[in-house]
């Protein structure tokens, strides 16, 4: 399993994930945590396709909701790219649109036959974790009724075995709610671990390591 996990695109270690994808090539992209906001959507992934480019890749988007209900169709494409880029958002909306597709079980049956690379930022590497809690201090749970028309899930797909916390004293979060979530995790002695905006997780096969 290969995983790339940040709080901000590709933090400070852009060239640990090329190690892990080898030579850039065709990348999923992935933006459906920003559905909940459908005039920004598209400005959302632009802003993303253009540093994919500038590292090398190919980038395409898949849209998870055209494979709504249809999980083996998402498997279909999925198979065809060695590495997917899943941006950040609303992780509460992300999650839900795993489900409605079926990339949670999709992506994890990927992963866990080493077929391709996850590379996931914000609500795309929260996503992976055991358990979405305490992230509604961040991301509104209620815009996956307004987005998906589903309730939420609380669930991550539990690739990972702690909790994700992104933006740690991050100029996106003016207000410090990453820095109280971390105050919190540790009274209750939730693992977790705290992600600046240069940090990255990497998973490559046994070896999991923070890289700051």
């Amino acid at each position: 399993m290969r995983l790339f996990l940040s709080s901000y695109r590709f933090g400070a270690h852009a060239n640990r994930l090329l190690a892990l994808t080898g030579p850039p090539g065709r990348i999923a992209v992935i933006a459906n945590a920003c559905d909940a906001w459908p005039s920004a959507w598209q400005s959302a992934v632009t802003s993303d396709l253009v540093p994919l480019r500038r590292m090398g890749f190919q980038p395409e988007v898949v849209d998870l909701r055209e494979y709504i209900g249809r999980a083996e169709a998402l498997a279909d494409t999925l198979s065809g790219f060695p590495a997917v880029w899943v941006r950040g958002g609303n992780t509460f909306v992300l999650r839900a649109q795993f489900a409605r597709s079926g990339a949670d079980l999709v992506l994890t049956r990927l992963l866990e036959a080493d077929a391709l690379v996850y590379a996931g930022y914000s609500a795309g590497a929260c996503v992976m974790t055991p358990d979405l809690h305490g992230l509604e201090s961040t991301d509104d749970p209620a815009e996956v009724r307004t987005a998906c028309g589903i309730e939420p899930r609380w669930d991550g797909l539990g690739l990972v075995p702690r909790r994700i916390v992104p933006h740690l004293d991050s100029p996106t979060d003016p207000e410090g709610h990453s820095r109280k979530l971390v105050r919190d995790f540790l009274a209750s002695g939730t693992p977790h671990w705290a992600l600046t905006d240069d940090h990255v997780v990497v998973v490559d096969g046994d070896l999991t390591e923070v890289l700051t």
